[in-house]
């Protein structure tokens, strides 16, 4: 199993498999636009606008599970995200990431990485960084810069699959 087996709801409703995104390195990340985190948007967008053409992107996915930081509707979040941070990687519809109701692949995320601080995700802006493969290498704190991931999006750069 590895994240192509999921689809995803995007902002305007759709489904979108996982499968869009293989033999790419994928950073996804639970968002909110109301969040002490929510800076982190503008090193997202560095960081996708420096690997894009590597192969490397960034999946945004808001959620309103952490003291209701993601309120806006899906064309809310799209334009809050463009008009301030100028993003232009995807940010897909709003989802659960934890709990009962968790999306599919928030649970297989969590499971395949436990924290120190138990499974499941704490906070706004945890991040999962997955291989070529489909298959998450390390996930990430909300207080982890993207720019501290930048060494290891350069390792998987460096590995042939």
């Amino acid at each position: 199993m590895n994240i192509y087996d999921f689809s995803v709801p995007t902002a305007d409703g759709k489904q979108q498999s996982m499968e869009e995104y293989k033999d790419k390195i994928v950073l996804i990340v639970n968002t909110a636009s109301k969040c002490g985190f929510t800076s982190q948007y503008e090193e997202l967008q560095e960081l996708y606008e420096t690997y894009r053409d590597k192969g490397v992107v960034v999946l945004a996915f808001p959620c309103n599970q952490f003291m209701k930081q993601e309120p806006g509707s899906n064309l809310e979040i799209q334009q809050f995200c463009s008009l301030n941070y100028g993003v232009s990687f995807p940010v897909f519809g709003k989802i659960n990431v934890r709990g009962k109701a968790a999306h599919p692949l928030f649970q297989y995320l969590v499971e395949q990485t436990p924290s120190l601080l138990g499974s499941g995700i704490k906070w706004n802006f945890t991040k999962f960084l997955v291989d070529r493969k489909g298959l998450i290498r390390k996930r990430y704190a909300p207080i982890t810069s993207p720019r501290k991931i930048v060494g290891d999006i350069e390792l998987l750069l460096k590995e042939s699959y």
